[in-house]
């Protein structure tokens, strides 16, 4: 069983960079895309990014956060990231990365392609 680590969140201005990572134990993650959702209190958790499992490495993101957010992953490392550039009060929440049920494909949008969750990190940007 996948266990998923989510660190790198804070308390940002708005305007500045953040980088969160989602580091990966047990079985390797190499053949199954991940993603990232963020989720607000009282709203349901919504998706950010996505990428595939290995080259070409394919990646789908939220219209919202296009041309300022970048998914990666460091297959060695078995860790998932997402910089986040130009942030805006609106990306505050707390962010999930997740693991794609079905190995070989990039997950959609939905939170039923995914079957492992971590328990979140805080971003919280500041106006």
């Amino acid at each position: 069983q996948v266990q998923l680590i989510e660190s790198g969140g804070g308390l940002v201005q708005a305007g500045g960079s953040l980088r969160v990572s989602c580091a990966a134990s047990g079985p390797t993650l190499s053949r199954f895309g991940m993603g990232w959702f963020r989720q607000i209190p009282g709203k349901e958790r919504e998706f950010v990014a996505a990428i595939s499992y290995a080259f070409p490495t394919m990646s789908s993101y939220a219209d919202s956060v296009k041309g300022r957010f970048t998914i990666s992953r460091d297959n060695a490392k078995n860790t998932l990231y997402l910089q986040m550039n130009s942030l805006k009060p609106e990306d505050t929440g707390l962010y999930y990365c997740g693991k794609a049920a079905r190995p070989f494909r990039l997950p959609g949008t939905s939170l039923g392609e995914y079957d492992s969750w971590g328990q979140g990190t805080q971003v919280t940007v500041s106006s």
